[in-house]
């Protein structure tokens, strides 16, 4: 079978469904976690949550230009809809920075600064869509991921994340850096995405 011939048949099952299925039904005192949350904002209670597995909580785009030279990541993408708010602070602070993500040099791409649509303080995770995200491959394949947003797209609960999803055909739940245990129950971070995930607020 040639490759033409593999790649047609996998675009053809995953085409858009006329219908979806309805997402099941679920009490949501069942699955939330108060501990997780506790008495805290819901900032507070992501941050937290998200610091406990490795991410990085970051207010201005100072601390993300000091980051990425101290670690020597010179050379990134962002969101031609960000540039103007995050990626020229990067310019200006001497890192270059590309609007256009070619992912023939996906190798050349230390950091990729794309749109966030929200952020789970009860798991402390981040929301990656694809119908909001400029490019998946460039959140998923630099070392360093700048995922932007607002506070007020933080909510609290699983469930309450679970009953925003949209028809979105990719919607990417990121907890912290990529983490594998595959290896001898060793856990290494990094290794099949960003090995440093960062919530940027630029409220």
């Amino acid at each position: 079978m040639s490759r033409d011939t593999i790649f047609s048949k996998i675009r053809s099952a995953i085409s858009e469904l006329d219908c979806k299925a309805e997402h099941p039904g679920f009490e949501d005192d069942t699955i939330v976690s108060s501990s997780r949350l506790g008495s805290d904002s819901p900032k507070a209670a992501f941050k937290r949550n998200f610091e406990a597995v490795n991410g990085r909580v970051m207010n201005s785009c100072d601390e993300v230009v000091a980051l990425l030279h101290e670690q020597g990541q010179t050379h990134g993408y962002c969101d031609p809809e960000l540039m103007e708010s995050v990626g020229q602070r990067l310019v200006d602070a001497g890192l270059e920075v590309e609007t256009s993500y070619d992912r023939e040099r996906y190798d050349d791409y230390a950091f990729g600064i794309t749109r966030a649509t929200g952020a789970i303080a009860e798991s402390g995770s981040l929301i990656l869509d694809d119908a909001k995200t400029s490019d998946r491959l460039a959140a998923l394949s630099p070392w360093v991921h700048v995922a932007v947003l607002r506070e007020s797209e933080i909510l609290r609960t699983i469930p309450e994340a679970l009953g925003r999803l949209n028809t979105s055909r990719n919607i990417i739940w990121a907890t912290g850096p990529s983490k594998t245990a595959d290896v001898e129950g060793i856990l290494i971070e990094g290794v099949h995405g960003p090995g440093e995930q960062i919530a940027l607020f630029v409220d």
